[in-house]
């Protein structure tokens, strides 16, 4: 039977940003004077200027700060706990030119008892939106809008004494489903983190990566591209789960169906992140309209909007997705061409209903049959939402032992 539209808002909003309850508690700081500048990252990034890169930001090396500001969180109690950074630094779009990026960076106040230097996650929070009103830095420092769920996914890792580094993926033009330009994201905001060396986390500090659903995109880039883009980034591990690895697979899946406002965020991103791809030319003028109105949403906005909508209803050919100028750029979007250098833990439920999971199972094959070193978890039944919590202390788990220097398993075989 066809889910009705509530059950979609219901289960939408546990599923690739998991905003399972509304975690943001924005602290009062009393009455301001008009003439106080706002506080640090409480505006809106389209309206300040910490986003803004330089005009030379060609001359900054991948990865090199361009400015950091401490802020005070605004969501649950990690004013309390946390102590928080915004970094801005540059990195590479999908074509290798030069952007601004921005990663928050979370360490406990309490001091870290473990042995070495404390371990440091990348935190990849589903964003999956089109708007940068949506990114995690702004949900974070301002407690506001759909973005502040993002501290869900670092509550777990900081509770573990861990650091956070939960770096803004899509980038300047909220990219949702753009996998080189995420990797760099990635790569160069752990790259930021460590030449800062603030809050205590420096080069000495092991690192790995985590990440489930439009969260495990990223993850899953960064981990294959880090070899060849960022050798100097050394990474202890990775966990991704939910992972849609494939994004014309995905696209299939969705289209026509409760989740297919994950579709729309995805071909407005692309549309303008690869405009040789010529998605404007396919477009009828309703799918014009429809490309206006995805633009600068957060993802409960696109699954309401566009739920049940199918691509070919705002197109001029019946398949876009087998144009070959789509097709080429949906396969520099799809992961599995190179290995990853880092152990991976990857975890799915084999009934996922949002991201399938045939796709994951390809790219799992793929890095295996070029040498990496994959745990692979197949839950026989599990909603996609339900997975994220079913796993997510067995990812950390896996990443405990790699920080612990123990024998990763493999399931490769």
């Amino acid at each position: 039977m066809r889910p009705t539209v509530p059950r979609v808002l219901v289960v939408a909003r546990t599923a690739l940003a998991l905003p399972i309850a509304a975690a943001a508690l924005v602290l009062a700081a009393g009455t301001a004077s008009a003439a106080d500048p706002p506080p640090a990252g409480s505006v809106p990034p389209d309206q300040d200027p910490f986003y803004s890169a330089p005009s030379d930001i060609g001359s900054y090396r991948p990865g090199q700060v361009v400015d950091d500001r401490k802020i005070t969180p605004k969501t649950g109690d990690m004013a309390d706990t946390t102590d928080a950074w915004q970094i801005s630094y540059r990195t590479n779009d999908s074509h290798d030119h030069p952007e601004l990026a921005v990663t928050t960076l979370l360490v406990p106040k309490k001091a870290w008892t473990g042995g070495g230097p404390r371990p440091v996650v990348s935190v990849q929070a589903a964003e999956d939106s089109t708007g940068t009103q949506c990114a995690p830095s702004y949900g974070i420092s301002s407690g506001q809008g759909y973005g502040a769920s993002s501290a869900l996914f670092a509550a777990s890792v900081l509770a573990k004494g861990w650091a956070v580094a939960m770096p803004d993926f899509e980038g300047p033009k909220s990219v949702f489903m753009g996998g080189p330009q995420a990797g760099h994201a990635v790569l160069d905001g752990i790259r930021a983190v460590k030449s800062l060396g603030t809050g205590g986390i420096g080069t000495s500090n092991p690192w790995a990566l985590d990440g489930y659903s439009g969260g495990a995109q990223a993850t899953g880039w960064a981990a294959e591209l880090q070899p060849s883009y960022a050798p100097d980034v050394r990474l202890a591990g990775a966990a991704l789960g939910g992972t849609p690895a494939d994004p014309a697979a995905v696209a299939r899946s969705l289209d026509g169906g409760a989740f297919s406002g994950f579709e729309a965020a995805g071909t407005v991103s692309l549309a303008a992140e690869y405009p040789e791809a010529g998605i404007d030319d396919l477009t009828t003028a309703q799918g014009k309209e429809a490309l206006q109105q995805a633009r600068g949403k957060c993802l409960t906005d696109l699954l309401t909007g566009f739920a049940f909508k199918r691509l070919a209803d705002y197109t001029t050919v019946p398949d876009p997705l087998s144009v070959p100028s789509v097709a080429a750029m949906l396969k520099k979007n799809t992961m599995g061409a190179a290995a990853p250098a880092t152990p991976i833990y990857d975890y799915h439920a084999n009934t996922d209903e949002i991201v399938p999971v045939a796709q994951a199972n390809v790219l799992t094959r793929a890095w295996c049959a070029k040498g990496a070193t994959v745990q692979i978890v197949r839950d026989l039944i599990g909603e996609h939402a339900v997975e994220a919590l079913v796993r997510g202390d067995d990812a950390l788990s896996f990443l405990a032992d790699r920080f612990a220097g123990r024998t990763p398993p493999d399931t490769c075989a």
